[in-house]
């Protein structure tokens, strides 16, 4: 059997908004995260959309490199400083999109968010036999536009092991 070579695709605002917004918030161990995506769904890549750069958090950025993530950043205009909101929604559909259309080897996409602003692209790639798996941070806060998708094609990410573990300060 070859070896599955599947991308994901991560919108760390959604993610991380999804997560704290629960009725019992939380924090995604990233480092955890990355090693979940390569051994359940064999993604050999996975990218990290975070919204615009910000220089004081460049020691977490470093340490998503680490992990093993690509890093993409949102462009914005100089004027926008301070102002500037993740919006990565078209960012993600855009290089996926572009992935398609370039032909770029990889065999199924995995997605991380639960922002039906994705629905569109998700149902492309259903029906094109590229999509793997939507993960949805939150069982308490994802589109409802999910929910005419099989089950096969989703799971929630808050579980245990998803948590990041306090006494070991990860």
């Amino acid at each position: 059997m070859t070896q599955m070579n599947n991308l994901a695709f991560i919108d760390s605002q959604n993610m991380h908004l999804s997560t704290q917004k629960s009725s019992t918030p939380w924090r995604i161990d990233m480092k955890r995260l990355r090693v979940y995506l390569a051994e359940k769904y064999h993604v050999n890549e996975a990218y990290l959309f975070i919204g615009a750069y910000e220089p004081k958090y460049q020691d977490m950025y470093t340490s998503f490199q680490q992990y093993g993530y690509i890093v993409v950043f949102r462009e914005h205009g100089a004027n926008l400083t301070g102002k500037k909101k993740g919006n990565v929604d078209v960012d993600i559909v855009f290089h996926v999109m572009r992935m398609l259309h370039e032909n770029r080897e990889f065999d199924k996409v995995v997605l991380v968010s639960g922002d039906g602003d994705y629905k569109r692209m998700v149902d492309y790639l259903i029906k094109i036999n590229k999509f793997e798996k939507l993960l949805l941070p939150s069982e308490e806060n994802y589109s409802s536009l999910y929910k005419a998708i099989t089950a096969e094609y989703y799971a929630f990410m808050d579980t245990p092991s998803m948590r990041v573990n306090k006494r070991r300060g990860i």
